[in-house]
């Protein structure tokens, strides 16, 4: 027997209670960050918050019905061409195997389904922010650029604290719902759980990504500090100049009365 699974990252976040209202089908988990359905015999639909939907072995006609209801709980849906996706084909096994995209696990085993799902729902989550990352470390580029060539920012300080803003969102985002280092409650009780969560994050090499994703970000805030005190240090320049003007105009004024008195 094989199931085909496949996560998509449709919106930035998802309203989970808005999900669960309106979805009528067979709930086995929730909580604030996540809901694990059962479609059927073998088939899944794992919703989390922070925008990624995952099939296991559902049909056309159900990934389209819950596409729609995801689209209803989000405040926002991405469009397809920023939909970031993957899959992988699990294969029935007594032991964990891993082969590029396929899987082997105990396909009677609903927890190591759900573990299987998880992870690669996070992978396509951190390929997402690992894109927003991207972005965001070519837009600084420019401004580096333009500093070493030209020896100053072409950015306002409006635009400057937006671009602050961006990054820290995204980082808030990310430490907010990419729980990747914490595993689920029940891999603690379970020795054969344990064994596949380990396995599937090293498939997926979910910490180190991880960490470069961090440190991609953290190159972007530290280049951030730095064009902020470039401003800053623009801004009371100009500031000590309109000053010394002031001085000078009104001290040019007393000459013109004295020499008028």
């Amino acid at each position: 027997m094989k199931l085909n699974i496949q996560a998509i990252q449709m919106a930035d976040s998802i309203r989970i209670a808005d999900f669960k209202k309106q979805c009528n089908a067979e709930l086995i988990k929730a909580d604030s960050d996540e809901l694990f359905y059962q479609l059927g015999d073998y088939a899944f639909l794992y919703v989390f918050r922070y925008g990624v939907v995952c099939f296991c072995n559902a049909n056309s006609r159900q990934i389209e019905k819950y596409k729609k209801l995801i689209q209803t709980s989000s405040a926002q849906t991405l469009v397809p061409d920023q939909q970031v996706r993957d899959s992988l084909v699990v294969n029935n096994g007594t032991d964990y195997h891993s082969d590029f995209d396929n899987v082997s696990l105990n396909v009677n085993n609903t927890n190591e389904i759900q573990l299987t799902m998880l992870h690669l729902s996070q992978s396509v989550a951190l390929d997402y922010f690992s894109q927003l990352a991207g972005t965001l470390l070519e837009d600084t580029r420019l401004h580096t650029n333009k500093l070493e060539q030209e020896g100053k920012l072409a950015i306002s300080g409006k635009r400057l604290k937006k671009f602050i803003g961006k990054v820290l969102n995204i980082k808030n985002k990310i430490s907010e719902h990419l729980y990747i280092f914490d595993a689920p409650d029940q891999v603690w009780d379970d020795e054969q759980l344990q064994k596949v969560h380990k396995n599937l994050t090293t498939t997926y090499d979910l910490k180190d990504r991880y960490r470069t994703l961090e440190m991609q970000l953290d190159i972007v805030k530290e280049n951030l500090e730095l064009f902020k005190d470039i401003m800053f240090h623009k801004e009371s320049s100009k500031l000590e100049w309109i000053i010394i003007i002031l001085i000078l105009v009104e001290v040019v004024d007393m000459f013109v009365l004295k020499m008028m008195g």
